[in-house]
């Protein structure tokens, strides 16, 4: 009896460490993608089995002209972010470095908050730093992907706001819009991440309009761990709802929440779908 136990006990450690992934991410970006990606995702990874190489290329406030000037005069203008074991460190790099630094699994785009939901703004800007980055990324299945970002608060003082008549709602529809006219025009990409429409689903819930900390960046519990839970979906394919995990300044109640809105933003991305939970 005490081998026939001891034999499943190895056969299902032999299965589960033959699911698990190394999965190796870069994101190109700015603060946005800092919250989205820094803080949660490789401990989320982890509650599944999969561990992750977490690379953030990002320039603050930064989007695709800016982004391509830099890496055309390839000026170490870049803070370069790296999780490896859990642990995070900060260099100063070339756009070139980053992208050579490993041979990434994923390589993922987004541009500036404010110019997120207006198309005029990507082109021709993000096929050049596209193009670019296709030319030196190590790995010839590497796999592009645009991130989705989040419309800000309703009561955002940010002057980008205006774009949208200060607006939310007009804010997401025009996010959701340039993201799939730019994945459609650029067959490269294989998927948008939703994490803009993951807050926008959080904030549908009892929770409400509490998910930015300053009216535009996510907060540092809920909302980054909302923007979180929609990269593991996408990007591991485990599901984000019944996750352990959760910051220590989230409730059991408010991570159900997070997890619902990742999980129907990845199965509806273009649409707000209104979260409820139970009350205990």
């Amino acid at each position: 009896m005490k081998k026939q136990i001891l034999f499943l006990i190895i056969c299902l450690s032999v299965s589960f460490s033959a699911q698990a992934k190394i999965i190796k991410i870069l994101a190109i970006g700015n603060s946005f993608s800092a919250d989205a990606i820094e803080q949660y995702l490789y401990e989320l990874a982890a509650e599944g089995g999969d561990s992750l190489v977490i690379g953030n290329a990002y320039r603050a406030g930064q989007g695709f002209e800016s982004h391509w000037k830099v890496a055309e005069q390839n000026k170490a203008n870049f803070k370069y972010h790296k999780i490896v074991g859990g642990k995070n460190t900060n260099q100063r790099k070339t756009l070139l470095e980053c992208i050579q630094d490993e041979e990434w699994d994923y390589i993922t785009f987004q541009q500036a908050s404010q110019d997120s939901g207006d198309y005029a703004t990507y082109e021709p800007w993000l096929t050049q730093l596209l193009e670019y980055v296709k030319q030196y990324a190590r790995n010839p299945k590497v796999k592009y992907a645009l991130h989705r970002t989040w419309a800000y608060s309703q009561s955002s003082d940010h002057r980008g706001f205006h774009k949208y008549g200060k607006d939310q709602l007009q804010m997401f529809k025009k996010i959701v819009e340039a993201t799939n006219l730019s994945k459609k025009q650029h067959k490269e990409f294989c998927m948008i991440i939703p994490a803009g429409t993951a807050i926008q689903n959080g904030r549908s819930s009892m929770i409400g309009d509490n998910f930015n900390r300053d009216g535009y960046h996510l907060s540092l519990g809920l909302g980054r761990y909302t923007a979180a839970c929609t990269w593991l979906e996408k990007i591991t394919k485990q599901k984000a709802v019944g996750k352990k995990f959760r910051p220590k300044d989230v409730s059991e109640e408010e991570a159900l929440i997070a997890q619902k809105a990742a999980h129907y933003a990845v199965r509806h991305p273009d649409v707000i779908t209104e979260i409820k939970i139970k009350k205990k």
